[in-house]
């Protein structure tokens, strides 16, 4: 099975978990359209692709942590379209879940997908280290004082850091996959690998920041133009257009200087190019070479 295969059954299982018989069908739905139909899928493919690097020779750990990471990023989309805080009823080219289910629906889909991701990874086999490696590094991803709940929060004081802010918003669960991925397949070292996904994540917002600015709603999924109208911290507003772009290719290429030494390394090092590549809008895509 390929990765992208694995990511997919890993998630149809633990979310068909959540919809067995007794579950509120209505909140069932909610939680699918979350999650399917996929988008990138980039933090469970980059969770694979350390894992391998460093052996992955407990797949099914491997499986659960990259989708408990994505059940987690899902999530927080359902939570970040509501109307406190984006009001986007557009996501991945759909209606977003409060559109079409009701804010009461989409604040309880997020919340049990929370959940799911940890009852996702308890069901993992996998060695007890490996396990409480796990857990304790998607919760950190997660919550206080720097995960992305907390990477929300910062929109609600009057100073913000934006590299900080960056980190704690998006960067923290790429730092959790690379994390994990190390974790899941028993390195010696996993806290090695944070430093590629926490740049690899803040350049991944950084390409975000420059959708919002640059792109359109149909080749975006989702509305564009809410950091402008909401305020909000942006590398467009801080760097400039070509700027934030230079910004986004600094912080690639750093994140892959800082790569520990693995079989891949070229296959992890071509993944992340190409990821920046993708996030830039097409229009501006002389800018992404």
């Amino acid at each position: 099975m390929d990765v992208a295969a694995r990511i997919e059954s890993a998630l149809t299982q633990a979310v068909g978990s959540a919809g067995q018989a007794g579950c509120p069908p209505r909140l069932a739905a909610a939680m699918r359209a979350a999650v399917f139909p996929k988008g990138a899928r980039v933090r469970p493919r980059l969770c694979h692709a350390v894992a391998s690097a460093c052996g992955d020779d407990e797949p099914d750990a491997t499986a659960a942590a990259g989708a408990a990471i994505e059940l987690l990023h899902c999530a927080s989309l359902v939570h970040d379209d509501l109307p406190c805080f984006d009001d986007a009823a557009i996501r991945r080219g759909r209606p977003s879940v409060h559109a079409a289910f009701g804010e009461p629906l989409a604040v309880l889909a997020g919340d049990a997908l929370i959940v799911l991701a940890f009852q996702t990874l308890a069901r993992a086999a996998c060695s007890p280290r490996r396990m409480t490696q796990l857990t304790a590094t998607v919760g950190a991803a997660v919550g206080v004082p720097h995960g992305i709940v907390a990477g929300q929060a910062w929109e609600c004081e009057n100073e913000i850091d934006l590299s900080h802010y960056h980190r704690s918003k998006t960067g923290a669960l790429f730092a959790a996959a690379t994390i994990c991925g190390a974790a899941a397949a028993g390195a010696d070292n996993p806290e090695a690998w944070r430093s590629l996904g926490e740049k690899i994540g803040e350049a991944y917002q950084v390409a975000d920041d420059i959708r919002d600015a640059a792109s359109d709603e149909e080749e975006a999924g989702k509305p564009v133009g809410k950091d402008a109208a909401l305020g909000r911290p942006s590398a467009v507003i801080r760097y400039g257009l070509t700027g934030a772009i230079s910004y986004l290719h600094e912080l690639v290429a750093d994140g892959i200087r800082t790569m520990p030494a693995c079989a891949n390394a070229h296959e992890l090092k071509l993944l992340m190019e190409q990821e920046a590549k993708r996030l830039v809008p097409k229009r501006l895509a002389q800018f992404a070479a």
